[in-house]
């Protein structure tokens, strides 16, 4: 394909930046054709590392000639790179892996096909990429990203030397020739020098030098998303690679550099070129649309050490500047690893251009470059740390938002006539700068801006009104949830009380466990203290029996010897009657046996008493004590028993207490929640309401317009139809003036002759008049150039603030297409001054020629006159089939206008319903989660009842065990105390018979006659074995049994461990009471 075809196509879809989206596409025209150099609407993509590229330089001259070590060793095979340094002082052995690494050897090709080449067919996706070298300085970034001069290139072969920007512009071209697509291309250059921004594609007539101070910089701005614009950057379109590489080469000479101890030719500033690149392709149904990519290459200046590149004076500022730059670039990259919740991209310039290169939606390519020489291994150090910190930055690159070609060939085709019809204007001179009707126009729309925004003011503040309302509803909704909070508080911390009690109780339960278990441990002694005091009365009994069989055995030898008593008396008086004198003698012995035996027997008598006193107080003291002992037990259990029905009383009255609280808060839940229910109804209604009421105006506005686009058809036809009739009458219109058009032509001729003759003359003095109208047209258009700019600075002050911004957008918009238009009409005002020339010479010589021509050509009117009135007549019938197309076209449009009407109405409709639904939808939510709260609520109700009531139960259950319990303690007790009394008054009666029969003793004793009777056997009273055993305690069984019936089969265990703790109790007090019996002598 030849360079026109070349040249036709890339104008197929040129857009040219001098352009005034229309408001219905302005925000696409802005994110696809906008100075902004990395913002686009985009696809989301999945997110992945910034991909990390190690280039390592070969030795230069100097550093072979000094022989200098080399201390970095690239495996290109593994993608690592390892720092080795072994010395005395020092000693560093590191390894870095990279995504790609290239040794000294590596070719500029090589870096190319393998790392670069994927990059650039990315953004004839669609895609926005990024590729900048980072590096000291003199470690070759310039040439990697721009390399040697391109020159000829031949046979698609680059010289060795070239860099990535020609190799990158160059597969550009290749693929989308390849591809036989349309497309445009459009290029920028600018450079960052001393934090200021400079275009370095600028005209040269604003530029004498790298070094002029003159040199305005371009303003960074904000974009309102996120992004940033240059304001006046020069796009340039391009159509070959060749315009690229001298576009190239033109703007880096105008770049900063100098000479310094590092580099013959060090780069002082950093430089961005771009590539934007619109692909025209077609969709699904048939629109054309326009696919845009973005190649950004970035060559940063190199961080240097001031000491060893040996900068002074300026050069110092611009090192300090260049490391500040690089230091905030390498504090983004920190805090982009570290994920931070701050990354300041502002704190330069660098860093806000690069911003979403770093953490946004490009691709980005990150070409390390560093030097083999130990003298830069600590800089070298440096830039793979930050190399290797960057791989773990992640972006997510996302695919342009195609954009519609026609609405951008309808924008350039508006932007074209207005801005010719401002050059005719300001050509004439009639006083504006701008068309009547533009002006008329413009200001019919300020002034309707002005009411609209008027009247946005007054919607604005109903939107206010009803936020307030919103608010407050907000308000008191947050008070109701506050309350509830506060009472939901107040809830829990009674539920907390409660648990705090209960945990008490259970405390209680345990401390009674841990006290049953004693009084168990208490009962088993006891019962081994009553099993031996068992065997010890047994043993009593043994031996009062062997006392009884021994009295008895007494008793009997006594009535032998009253016999015997008897009949010594009997023998006495026999003897005295025989032996009268020696009766005396026996008679004073018998007195003084008689008196011993009294004696003796008194003595007995007296011990006897004694010891019987001394056994009654010892019995009596014990039942008193005794008695005592049952009283204080029984004061104490009553005590007991009334302190336990106190604490039981105010338990009930606290579990009261919490109930009626708890059932207070779930009433009060449940009003709050029937108040939400209401107001989430209220709401609901008024959105309901809200969205029915906009539905109808919408429906009336697009039956609105809907009648005037129908009566708008209705006059095309009817214009139609007039203009078929018009069409006859101008057919035979065109007859008659065809013929008076001979004979004007005849006129004509005689006066073309004249016409030519006087033609040569005036030739000269036309090309000296388009010489001083080029001057002047100059000069009148930077006059028009600068009052635009006046006025649309004074356009801008009187217009609202609210639309600052995008008056500002337009403004600079404005300014940039007007001097594009001027810098297009200057050059081709300088064209066709030569074309005018050429065209006056040849004008000349044709003027000859056609004298010759005209004669031959009036013989030919004639016959093309007839020829002309059949073509006539063949147009006309051509123009009522095309009348006829276009009134059965507008029918179709009718009909389509029909059916879009009803394909609305029905969305409409849709829209409504899935609205209703959704409201629906939300209500029944509200009502499921407010009868799911209310059945909470009554469900936590009913347990907190029931467990009430269990406790109340509970309580009861153990009064009336207590009650019992203190019954049978009574009934225990009484019966002992009356045995302790009866057992008393026995053993003082007795006593008093063992006193008598002693008394009687005595007395009988004192007889000694034949009157004195012998001691008669009692029947003795021996306790039996069965009466002993009877004095045993009835077992634990036994003593629960009827209380066993009276409780539940989960209350029994409790139950019984209380009727046992009350027992041991009274059997520990019993058993306290008790006095040891002491032994009678």
């Amino acid at each position: 394909m030849d360079h026109s075809q070349q040249q036709k196509r890339c104008n197929t879809v040129l857009l040219s930046p001098a352009q005034t989206p229309r408001s219905s596409v302005r925000r696409s025209l802005r994110d696809s054709l906008s100075m902004d150099l990395w913002g686009s609407n985009v696809k989301p993509d999945r997110g992945v590392n910034v991909e990390v590229i190690l280039r390592c330089r070969p030795l230069n001259d100097d550093e072979k000639e000094l022989k200098l070590p080399v201390v970095i060793s690239c495996h290109e095979d593994k993608g690592e790179v390892s720092v080795v340094q072994n010395t005395a002082y020092k000693q560093i052995d590191k390894t870095f892996s990279f995504d790609k690494v290239f040794g000294p050897t590596s070719q500029q090709k090589e870096l190319f096909d393998e790392a670069i080449s994927p990059i650039v067919n990315e953004v004839l996706e669609g895609y926005n990429c990024t590729i900048f070298a980072y590096g000291q300085t003199g470690t070759g970034k310039t040439y990697t990203m721009e390399g040697g001069r391109v020159g000829v290139v031949e046979s698609g072969e680059f010289p060795r030397d070239v860099g990535i920007i020609p190799r990158a512009a160059q597969q550009i071209f290749d693929v989308l020739e390849a591809r036989d697509e349309d497309y445009s291309m459009k290029v920028t250059f600018l450079e960052l020098y001393n934090e200021d921004i400079m275009d370095l594609l600028a005209p040269d007539e604003s530029l004498n030098g790298p070094d002029d101070k003159s040199r305005k910089p371009i303003a960074l701005m904000e974009d309102g998303r996120g992004g940033v614009f240059i304001r006046g950057l020069e796009q340039e379109v391009v159509c070959t690679a060749d315009r690229i590489y001298k576009i190239l080469e033109k703007g880096s000479a105008k770049r900063h550099t100098a000479d310094s101890l590092l580099n013959m030719q060090s780069s002082r500033s950093h430089t961005i070129f771009s590539i934007t690149i619109h692909v025209k392709e077609s969709s699904s149904n048939g629109e054309e649309l326009m696919k845009c990519g973005k190649l950004n290459l970035v060559d940063l200046a190199g961080s240097e050490n001031v000491v060893r590149s040996g900068a002074k004076e300026g050069r110092v500022r611009e090192a300090g500047e260049i490391n500040k730059s690089l230091l905030t670039l390498g504090r983004v990259i920190n805090a982009l690893v570290e994920h931070s919740g701050h990354v300041p991209y502002r704190d330069s310039k660098l860093t806000r251009l690069l911003r979403d290169s770093l953490g946004g939606n490009t691709k980005t390519c990150i070409i390390a470059t560093v030097s083999p020489s130990i003298h830069s291994l600590e800089e070298t150090l440096n830039t793979l740390d930050y190399a290797h910190r960057a791989k773990k930055i992640k972006n997510r690159p996302e695919v342009n938002q195609r954009v519609a070609k026609s609405e951008l060939i309808k924008d350039l085709y508006k932007e074209i006539e207005r801005l010719r019809q401002e050059i005719y204007d300001e050509r004439e001179k009639n006083g504006i700068y701008i068309p009547h009707d533009r002006f008329q126009i413009e200001d019919a729309e300020r002034k309707a801006l002005v009411e609209q925004i008027k009247n946005m003011e007054f919607e604005l503040v109903l939107k206010d009104k009803e936020l307030m309302g919103l608010q407050k509803l907000y308000d008191t909704q947050q008070t109701l949830t506050a309350e509830l909070s506060e009472k939901l508080q107040m809830t829990q911390k009674d539920l907390e009380k409660t648990q705090n009690t209960l945990l008490e109780i259970e405390g209680r339960n345990r401390k009674a466990n841990a006290t049953i278990k004693e009084k168990e441990h208490l009962i088993s002694h006891l019962l081994q203290s009553e099993k031996s005091l068992t065997k010890q009365a047994s043993d009593l009994r043994e031996e009062l029996e062997h006392v009884a069989s021994e009295a008895s055995n007494l008793f009997s030898k006594l009535g032998l010897y009253s016999v015997l008593h008897v009949e010594v008396i009997h023998a006495k008086k026999r003897i005295l009657t025989s032996y009268s004198f020696s009766g005396l003698h026996f008679t004073e012995q018998q007195d003084k046996l008689e008196n011993g035996n009294k004696n003796l027997v008194q003595k007995f008598q007296t011990h006897l008493a004694k010891q019987l006193d001394v056994l009654h107080q010892t019995v009596a003291a014990s039942v008193t004590q005794q008695e005592e002992h049952l009283k204080s037990m029984e004061k104490d259990f009553d005590y007991s028993l009334s302190k336990k029905m106190g604490g039981i009383q105010e338990l009930t009255a606290q579990v009261r207490h919490l109930k009626k609280t708890h059932e207070s808060g779930i009433k009060s839940l449940d009003d709050i929640s029937e108040e939400l229910d209401m107001s989430y109804r209220s709401a609901f209604s008024n959105l309901t309401s809200e969205v029915s009421r906009n539905s109808s105006a919408f429906v009336g506005h697009f039956e609105e317009k809907f009648l005037e686009i129908n009566d708008i058809l209705d006059d095309i036809q009817r214009d139609l139809f007039n203009q078929q009739e018009k069409l006859a009458e101008l057919a035979e219109q065109q007859r008659q003036g065809n013929s008076k058009t001979l004979l004007l032509t005849r006129s004509m001729s005689e006066a073309m002759m004249k016409f030519f003759e006087t033609l040569g003359a005036h030739t000269s003095s036309l090309t000296r008049i388009m010489e001083g109208t080029q001057k002047i047209n100059g000069q009148k258009l930077y006059d028009l150039a600068k009052e635009f700019e006046d006025c649309a600075a004074f356009e801008k002050r009187q217009l609202l603030e609210k639309v600052a911004e995008l008056l500002d957008i337009s403004n600079d918009r404005k300014k940039n297409l007007v001097q594009t238009a001027i810098n297009s009409l200057l050059e081709s005002t300088a064209s066709r001054t030569c074309k005018m020339q050429n065209e006056m010479s040849n004008l000349q010589d044709f003027s000859c020629s056609v004298k010759s021509e005209l004669t031959t050509h009036m013989e030919t009117i004639a016959t093309n006159y007839l020829v002309a009135t059949s073509v006539m007549d063949n147009g006309k019938d051509g123009l009522e089939k095309c009348l006829q197309q276009c009134m059965s076209e507008s029918r179709m449009g009718v009909s389509q206008l029909r059916n879009a009407r009803e394909s609305v109405l029905d969305l409409q409709k849709r829209n409504v319903g899935s609205l209703d639904s959704i409201v629906r939808n939300e209500l029944e939510t509200s009502r499921m989660i407010l009868s799911r709260a209310s059945s909470l609520a009554l469900s936590a109700l009913e347990e907190t009842g029931m467990a009430d009531k269990s406790l109340l139960s509970s309580i009861e259950n153990l009064l009336k065990l207590d009650h019992e319990a203190h019954k049978n303690i009574r009934s225990i007790v009484v019966p002992s105390f009356e045995d302790m009394k009866g057992l008393g008054k026995k053993h003082y009666h007795t006593i008093l018979k063992i006193k008598e029969s002693g008394q009687c003793f005595l007395d009988e004793y004192k007889v000694d006659g034949p009157y004195c009777l012998t001691l008669e056997k009692r029947p003795s009273n021996i306790p039996s074995t069965e009466s002993i055993e009877d004095l045993r305690n009835p077992t634990f069984q036994k003593l629960t049994r009827p209380f066993s019936g009276d409780s539940s089969e989960q209350q029994e265990s409790g139950d019984k461990n209380i009727i046992l703790s009350d027992l041991c109790e009274s059997v520990h007090s019993l058993n306290n009471s008790r006095v040891t019996l002491t032994a009678i002598n």
